[in-house]
């Protein structure tokens, strides 16, 4: 019986230390999905001012760190050196830069503008030279003339060998808008019912020769271009051999590639002939911007949850908020919760200087309380 009882407590006392030691790892595991938790990222787009001396760009970049932003994506008009003069001031605030260029959109490019058969053509003839659509602003280069692709790669390249940028952030990486967002029409006077000719590019000789080598037919010919779906595509295919050549580039320069995009895919396809899902890129910034579109707030959770849908986890998405479209702080922790239900790494807001001290607060709370 003593030998029994011995063997019992010999078991009990083995289960004990198996079970302890079971709970140990578990708990151990736990603390490790914790300590890898995802940290849902706050970001801004800015523009750099020339201008404005280092100890002020201190001040501000101290100011976003210290209220929950992590990431700031700098609008340097494509200067390499005025670049790497603000990543240095705002990787000493503990922010991510991120290079951020108007890709096929050049307004005011000094080299571009030697080369008027650089630009995009429309449907009716005319060139984004000295016809712009819309507004002055929209300078549309080709996407598969070499000369304006090499150019823009060029411009790429030069911003990916700074030193203390995270991504080079593509912006305008897409044709001029077929249709614009429907909240917009009413500024300009304008009805888009139908594909307008003078809206739909690019139909320059080298888009047109291309196209003929590969389908063997000119889109001129056909009774109906918006229905054409070969056009469409190579269209499609124009803008994404563009991203697909830029994040080699990235690559090549230990750098990440990220773009400023439509709503979703199959919105993007729809109004510029964007369909990101498809490209390869590390990260995409869809502009949401409710007011754009006469939506409600909750249709930024819907828009994000689309993209997060069509991507299937290829692409992280941080979902961009317009700050005008919102009337208040409580709006737009809304908006920034409506993103993170819906799947989204993080949210970015356009842009830094709209952000009044009551959005700052929200920000720094709303950050708080995802930790």
């Amino acid at each position: 019986m003593k030998v029994l009882k011995g063997l019992s407590i010999l078991v009990l006392v083995v289960f004990m230390a198996c079970n302890q030691k079971g709970e140990r790892k578990e708990t151990s595991e736990i603390s490790q999905v914790e300590d890898t938790k995802e940290i849902f990222e706050f970001s801004t787009w800015i523009t750099s001012n020339k201008e404005k001396p280092n100890d002020l760009y201190a001040i501000e970049f101290k100011k976003y760190k210290d209220n929950g932003i992590d990431e700031i994506l700098i609008n340097t008009l494509t200067d390499p050196s005025e670049l790497a003069r603000l990543a240095s001031i705002a990787k000493e605030a503990g922010l991510n830069v991120h290079a951020w260029i108007m890709t096929m959109n050049r307004p005011g490019d000094s080299i571009a503008l030697k080369h008027p058969e650089w630009y995009a053509v429309s449907k009716d003839g005319k060139s984004c030279f000295d016809t712009r659509p819309y507004v002055d602003y929209y300078q549309w280069l080709c996407p598969n003339r070499e000369e304006s692709r090499n150019h823009i790669l060029g411009l790429i390249e030069g911003l990916a060998k700074v030193e203390g940028v995270e991504s080079v952030h593509l912006d305008y990486i897409r044709f001029s808008d077929i249709f614009l967002p429907i909240g917009l029409l009413p500024k300009y006077n304008l009805v888009q019912d139908t594909e307008l000719p003078e809206f739909d590019f690019c139909y320059c000789d080298v888009c047109i020769s291309k196209f003929e080598e590969i389908h063997h037919k000119n889109p001129n010919d056909s009774h109906n271009t918006s229905i054409d779906m070969e056009w469409k595509n190579f269209r499609l295919n124009s803008i994404k051999n563009i991203v697909n050549d830029a994040y080699e580039i990235a690559r090549a320069n230990d750098k990440n590639l990220t773009a400023a995009v439509f709503p979703y895919p199959e919105m993007a396809d729809h109004m510029v002939r964007q369909r990101w899902d498809k490209w390869t890129i590390d990260e995409v910034y869809p502009m949401i911007y409710h007011g754009f579109y006469n939506e409600e707030i909750d249709w930024i959770g819907y828009a994000t949850r689309q993209g997060i849908s069509d991507v299937q986890g290829k692409i992280a998405i941080n979902t961009g908020l317009y700050i005008p479209d919102f009337k208040s702080g409580a709006e737009l922790k809304e908006a920034i919760l409506l993103a993170k239900e819906n799947g989204a790494k993080g949210v970015a807001f356009y842009d830094g200087p709209l952000l009044t001290d009551e959005y700052i607060k929200v920000i720094k709370e709303t950050k708080e309380s995802l930790k």
